[in-house]
């Protein structure tokens, strides 16, 4: 896939466990590994906006578009 998520980075940035983002953002910290791992086939805009509100950055932070040719 050309999306590549660096949820992680951004986690490691703000010194944040991915269960407390889970817990801030009303998801279950299964549906938060899958975005992290990048197997979601996709993503709710309300969670992207609650994901980027509490760990303060933007889209572009988390989702990033990698060609792959």
């Amino acid at each position: 896939m050309a999306i590549i998520i660096e949820l992680d980075v951004m986690l490691a940035k703000r010194k944040m466990k991915s269960t407390q983002l889970a817990e801030l953002v009303d998801i279950t910290p299964q549906n938060l590994s899958v975005l992290r791992s990048g197997r979601a086939k996709a993503i709710r805009f309300s969670t992207l906006d609650a994901i980027c509100h509490h760990l303060q950055c933007s889209p572009g932070d988390i989702l990033v578009y990698q060609d792959e040719t």
